[in-house]
């Protein structure tokens, strides 16, 4: 049950923003969310990326404002759809979407999937859905993006097992209860940001999101530091994330980030078998 990962756009940043020591040239970061089948729960996708409802068509002024002041380029071809498509699937397959937080460029998408169950974070749920736009754009967070009935449709993270996860990562919530995908909290990107670990693959894959930019930030003298620890929801805690990632990496497991600009053996291959 290998994931594969797409990637739904591109987006300029100065290197040194996300690599301590870096270059000042902007390096075309990716923008990647996941899918697997399961064997009981079919289709799967991890997060949904950037789509059109960031970029354009009717939107609040303040999600115009982040459009323009990021610039994600979107890939046509990356989008949920067409990738779906090359893998002989359609959107009402997806039967399940986890998401790892809510920030626009992993929830952009979720319009798409009406009939989806949705794993996530629950209390992080309620809390976007109560503050207030302006508290939520602090956290990086658009409320309009979100689909109306999205809390009805909620399976909690945090009520699922815990088991633990292999190569000393600690303990996760056993998502399908059979030990093969487990939610890892790693915090301090945004509130409630979690990781997933393929713990039976034949080198367990940690599917570590946003807990960098690029593989070799998680590097003790690489991570970066003022301007980006300003983006951070806790920077201690971010810290401490990067930590047992590298620690993971280390002790032989596979590491996956969002945004790394590398290409990595899971992404979405040229042509699909």
């Amino acid at each position: 049950m290998k994931p594969i990962f797409a990637n739904s756009a591109f987006v300029l940043a100065p290197e040194r923003l996300f690599l301590r020591g870096g270059a000042w040239r902007r390096v075309p970061l990716k923008v990647r969310y996941g899918f697997f089948r399961h064997p009981t729960a079919g289709a799967v996708l991890i997060d949904t990326g950037y789509g059109p409802s960031v970029t354009q068509g009717p939107r609040s002024l303040t999600l115009r404002l982040y459009n323009r002041v990021l610039g994600p380029s979107l890939v046509a071809d990356g989008q949920p759809e067409p990738v779906l498509r090359r893998l002989g699937l359609k959107v009402e397959d997806v039967g399940t979407i986890i998401v790892t937080h809510f920030h626009a460029d992993h929830v952009a998408g979720l319009n798409l999937f009406p009939k989806a169950r949705i794993v996530a974070k629950a209390e992080v749920l309620r809390t976007i859905l109560k503050q207030s736009a302006y508290k939520n754009l602090r956290h990086g967070v658009f409320s309009e993006l979100l689909p109306a009935d999205l809390a009805s449709r909620v399976e909690d993270v945090d009520g699922v097992a815990v088991r633990e996860a292999p190569l000393g990562l600690g303990r996760g919530r056993d998502l399908f209860g059979d030990g093969s995908v487990l939610a890892m909290n790693l915090p301090g990107h945004a509130e409630g940001h979690f990781g997933l670990c393929f713990a039976n693959l034949p080198v367990p894959l940690l599917y570590a999101v946003d807990a960098q930019w690029c593989a070799e930030a998680l590097e003790e003298g690489r991570r970066p530091g003022f301007p980006a620890s300003l983006i951070a929801h806790d920077p201690n805690a971010l810290a401490e994330s990067a930590r047992r990632v590298l620690a993971f990496r280390q002790a032989g497991g596979a590491v996956l980030l969002c945004h790394d600009p590398a290409e990595s053996r899971y992404d979405l291959a040229a042509e699909v078998p």
